[in-house]
């Protein structure tokens, strides 16, 4: 028999696991887990056994072992280590029983954000004001980047960049009224409206093939959002 050891995204709300996931936890003879989190409780209250495991996990086969919420390091480790220099006489399989969607990195800015402005006296004093001329240094240095052709440089400074952008955000949501969902939500809607070659070309009597023509179509599609609503800001 194979032992496993069971991935889960922090991403990822408790209880939501892939059929493989529910499989091998179903079908253990034993499960274990060396932390007591919110998903480890939802599998235990689903009305799988979850025992509690102490110290590094040994080799077990039948057994399914959870490994620590979104470690996937630890649970290639483990499963390296308990499988032997061999690597064949005793199996182990690393399961993922969730998966990150892309951009689900973001998700962890936003909370770090949310805690730093909670538990941080410096960023819980700051204001738009006092944050305005980081946005303008923060642009530049990721344009310089840019300049110089250092990759992993871009995306550093992109990163410092984003940073404002969920700053300003985390502050709105406490005094106007809007946060980063609706940053995120009108910056999507505003690129499928900008974009209906891709998103709806059956609206389209003429659909744009050369960047030249899309780019007409976006600068008069910002003409008619203008003029339909004189008070906005359409860029």
């Amino acid at each position: 028999m194979t032992m496993q050891v069971l991935v889960l995204s922090p991403r990822v709300a408790p209880g939501i696991l892939t059929l493989a996931a529910w499989d091998a936890l179903r079908g253990a003879s034993t499960v274990r887990a060396g932390v007591d989190d919110p998903h480890v409780r939802a599998i235990a209250d689903s009305g799988v056994a979850v025992e509690a495991g102490t110290g590094s996990p040994t080799y077990e086969p039948g057994t399914v072992w959870i490994a620590p919420t979104g470690d996937a390091t630890w649970a290639r480790r483990v499963a390296d280590d308990l499988m032997g220099p061999d690597g064949g006489e005793r199996p182990v399989e690393v399961v993922f029983g969730s998966y990150d969607l892309p951009g689900s990195g973001l998700l962890d800015v936003v909370d770090v954000m949310d805690r730093l402005r909670r538990e941080c006296p410096w960023t819980a004093a700051q204001t738009h004001e006092s944050l305005a001329r980081y946005v303008l240094e923060e642009a530049h240095e990721v344009h310089e980047a840019l300049e110089e052709g250092d990759s992993e440089h871009v995306r550093e400074e992109l990163g410092d960049l984003l940073m404002q952008v969920v700053f300003h955000a985390r502050i709105a949501a406490e005094s106007r009224g809007w946060d980063v969902d609706d940053v995120a939500a009108g910056i999507a809607a505003k690129l499928i409206r900008r974009n209906p070659h891709v998103f709806a070309p059956e609206t389209l009597d003429h659909v744009p093939t050369t960047a030249d023509e899309i780019d007409a179509q976006w600068q008069r599609i910002k003409l008619t959002e203008r003029a339909s609503d004189p008070y906005s800001h359409p860029h």
